[in-house]
Order: structure tokens, then C-alpha cells, then sequence
């Protein structure tokens, strides 16, 4: 094809790249860099009036005009172009949506963390939508029993809530929806996430996006329970605050790791960082049989849902503590205490792959400080969710850490994500999650 598509479109402007920019596209990466841009021709403007095009449906054409993808554009954002579909023939539209969330809840059912649907859904819990990986750059949905987290990380993927949501809720049937946007992405994308709060009634379709988030954090579709709802991993139960917490409510990316670690914990102290609601403490104690669990957190609240989920569990082995967790560290270390393992899964430590060297560097002090706290033959568990560190860079920082600290290490286990949490071949950044399981001599 030797130029943009002529057949009708929802694109409002060609984005064309400069030269010798094309080839990851045309190899299905889906993140168009600001600086690999040229220029942005808008379709069916003249004159000196100018289009907001943030968050609508551009043409990527290459430095000769070739077409390539189509994607939703942002100005504001170092992705200044999302792609999501490489066919002429398939514009981004209401129908593309609905195909690509129908895909994606199919392959969650496909691989058994997904119930068909009228199945009792009330306790589990799974990702039912994984951005890039399954084709919907920018959008992430996480069920909940009955109800649906959607978290849009992208502006044009926020603009589009009003067409999105009525299909997730012809899909999945959930009792309610709730919005929650993470900040620091919000701001990265420009997002206005603070326009006022709308009504809790499903909105009208819109065919024009706005120019902003139309939807404040924690905005809902049906209905929510009054108070926390019970989840079940692997036999324990957790409680989750729908309203409230990190990410969408739980780390179901870890959903694996944490029963793999506790294979090796048998009769061992344990002391579990950055524990969150002690989903590794409890694992480690219940299912790992280990001795005793020391779990600490920054965040009293993350310690409050802890102890309750303890209690839910009748574990009795696992003490709570709320400290900063390099802090804590160093008071161990300078106490001389042992453990017979060690679990780390800090906060993500950067954004991007600008900051991997500094995230690096925090990954070691972290990993040197657990490794000195081992007695021979300990287990460290270590994990790093930054993104923009390869799981090349943490095995060899891993390796950092064993030589600077004059101890074997024996790699038992490298894992990633739950299988919920598809990586994109086309996109590796989608392997955000490093999991290490070793032995420290």
C-alpha cells in the first residue's frame, strides 16, 4: 500500500514518523515515542483553526506515507501514540473494543482464572484485562468476586470510559464498577482525573471523547458492597477494600510466586518487606509452615488489613510491625538478627527506563542488607516490579550482590507474573515482574 487508507475512519490526523523510525512499529510495538515523530498532519481541517486531537484516533504512517497502525495520540505524554491496530481495515471504534475485551476475558477462561459465565465468581478474583498485552494499550480491569476494577492509564483509554464500561458490564455481568486512576500515571498523561464527580448511573455514549478524564478516581457504575469483600488465594482468605489500596485492591500479579516461595519456607523465620495485606506472610506461614513471620510495611493501614487478614485466617504466627523498610533493615543489621529467609517486594523504584540505573542501584542496597541478615543456607525471595528494569539487569545486580557480599548464591527459581498477566511478545515491557527465588550460602 502506498499511502494512508482511503476508506472511511475515525482518525482525525496523520501522525508520520521520521525517517528510519518505522521498523518497531511495523514489528507491533505499540509505543510511539514523541521523538521519533515528525510532524502531525490533521484530516479534513483547513485553515488556521486548530484540533485538540489528545486522546483521539490518529493514522501512523511512516517518513513516505505509508500507512502502519492506527493508535490514540496524546501530546502531553512521552507515548505520544498508543497503537492498537495494524489493520486498515479495523479502525478503533466501539466494535474494535468490544472484540479485543471479549478476546481478553476468553483467554482468562481459556487457562481456568476466569469462571464461565453465571459460575460462582463471589471469592476469586483474576485480571481480566492486561493493557498492552492484550491489545488495549492503556486500559487494566481486575475482578473482584463480583465486582470490576478499571484503571485507565492512558488518556485516550479514559476518554472512552463511556463506551468501555457498558461493554465490560454486558461481558462480565458485575454488580458495580469502580474507577481508580494511578496518580502518577494520571500526571504523566495529563490527565485531569479531578473534573467533577458524575452521576453513579451508567453515562450516555459519547461519538466525541472530551479533551479530558471525564470521570474523578473512585467514580461508580451500580453498586459497591458497604465494606470490605472476601477473596480466596491458594485456600487463605483476604480482605479487600474496593475503595481503597494500592493498585486495584490486591497483587494477583503475585498470586504464584507466593506459593512457590512457600515451598521452601518450612520451620524457617521469616521476615517479610514491604509485606502490603501479608499476602507472603500469611502464605509463608499457612501453606509454608514456617516457624515464624516478622512482616513489615510503611503503610498503617496495609498493617491493619494484615492483622485482619491473620485473623481471618487463625494465624497466629505472623507480627505485624509499620516501619520504614531501608530504615528497618539497617536496625536489623546493626542488631546482628538472623532469619531463614527473606522476602522483598518493594514499591516500583522507577518509571521508565530512565530511571533503571538509579532503581539499580536501590535494588542492591535492598537485596545486600536481606543477604547479610541469612544464615547459611537461607532462602532469599526477591522481586522488583519497575518496569523499566530488564530481568538481565536484576539477575546481574543479584550477582552484584553475591559478590560484593562474599556469599554463594544459587539461583533456585526465576518467575514472573501470574498467567493472567500475559506478556506481549511485541512489547516486553508488558515483563514487568521479576521474581528470584535463591539459596544464600
Amino acid at each position: 500500500m502506498n499511502a494512508s487508507p482511503t476508506i472511511a475512519s475515525t482518525a482525525v490526523a496523520r501522525v508520520i514518523l521520521k525517517p528510519r523510525k518505522a521498523l518497531p512499529f511495523y514489528g507491533r510495538h505499540p509505543w510511539v515515542l514523541a521523538s521519533a515523530i515528525d510532524r502531525v498532519e490533521p484530516i479534513g481541517i483547513h485553515g488556521e483553526h486548530q484540533l485538540d486531537i489528545d486522546g483521539q484516533v490518529v493514522e501512523l504512517l511512516n517518513d513516505k506515507k505509508r500507512f502502519i497502525a492506527y493508535g490514540l495520540y496524546n501530546s502531553k505524554s512521552r507515548i505520544a501514540v498508543r497503537l492498537c491496530s495494524w489493520s486498515v481495515d479495523e479502525p478503533i471504534d466501539e466494535a474494535f473494543f468490544r472484540r479485543r475485551l471479549e478476546a481478553a476475558i476468553a483467554l482468562r477462561q481459556q487457562i481456568g482464572y476466569e469462571p464461565a459465565q453465571g459460575a460462582d465468581k463471589s471469592e476469586s478474583a483474576t485480571r481480566l484485562v492486561f493493557s498492552e498485552a492484550d491489545g488495549v494499550s492503556g486500559l487494566v480491569v481486575d475482578r473482584y468476586g463480583d465486582y470490576l476494577v478499571v484503571q485507565p492509564t492512558a488518556l485516550g483509554i479514559a476518554q472512552r470510559l463511556e463506551s468501555i464500561v457498558p461493554i465490560l458490564q454486558d461481558l462480565v455481568q458485575p454488580r458495580g464498577i469502580i474507577l481508580k486512576f494511578d496518580k502518577a500515571m494520571a500526571k504523566l498523561e495529563g490527565m485531569n482525573n479531578n473534573s467533577q464527580q458524575l452521576e453513579t448511573e451508567t453515562p450516555q455514549k459519547s461519538t466525541q471523547p472530551s479533551a479530558t478524564a471525564p470521570f474523578t478516581d473512585g467514580h461508580i457504575w451500580g453498586e459497591l458492597p458497604d465494606g470490605p469483600i472476601t477473596i480466596r488465594e491458594n485456600g487463605l482468605a483476604f480482605e479487600v477494600d474496593l475503595r481503597v489500596g494500592q493498585k486495584t485492591g490486591l497483587y494477583l500479579d503475585q498470586r504464584e510466586n507466593r506459593l512457590a516461595a512457600a515451598h521452601y519456607l518450612s520451620g524457617r523465620r521469616v521476615l517479610d518487606m514491604f509485606c502490603y495485606t501479608g499476602g507472603f506472610a500469611l502464605t509463608a506461614a499457612k501453606l509454608g509452615n514456617a516457624s515464624s513471620v516478622l512482616a513489615v510495611d510503611g503503610s498503617k493501614t496495609a498493617i491493619a488489613h494484615g492483622q485482619r487478614n491473620a485473623e481471618l485466617n487463625g494465624i497466629q504466627s505472623v507480627q505485624y510491625e509499620c516501619a520504614d523498610g531501608f530504615k528497618f533493615l539497617d536496625q536489623l543489621a546493626e542488631r546482628g538478627e538472623k532469619f531463614g529467609a527473606v522476602i522483598l517486594d518493594p514499591p516500583k523504584f522507577a518509571r521508565g527506563r530512565g530511571g533503571a540505573n538509579q532503581a539499580l542501584m536501590a535494588y542492591h542496597r535492598l537485596n545486600r542488607i536481606a543477604v547479610s541478615l541469612l544464615e547459611p543456607g537461607g532462602i532469599l525471595i526477591s522481586c522488583s516490579c519497575t518496569g523499566g528494569v530488564s530481568r538481565e539487569d536484576f539477575l546481574l545486580m543479584l550477582s552484584g550482590v553475591a559478590q560484593k557480599s562474599s556469599r554463594d548464591m544459587r539461583i533456585l527459581q526465576t518467575r514472573g507474573p501470574a498467567p493472567d498477566h500475559p506478556i506481549s511478545a511485541t512489547c516486553l515491557e508488558t515483563e514487568y515482574l521479576k521474581c528470584a527465588i535463591c539459596e544464600i550460602r
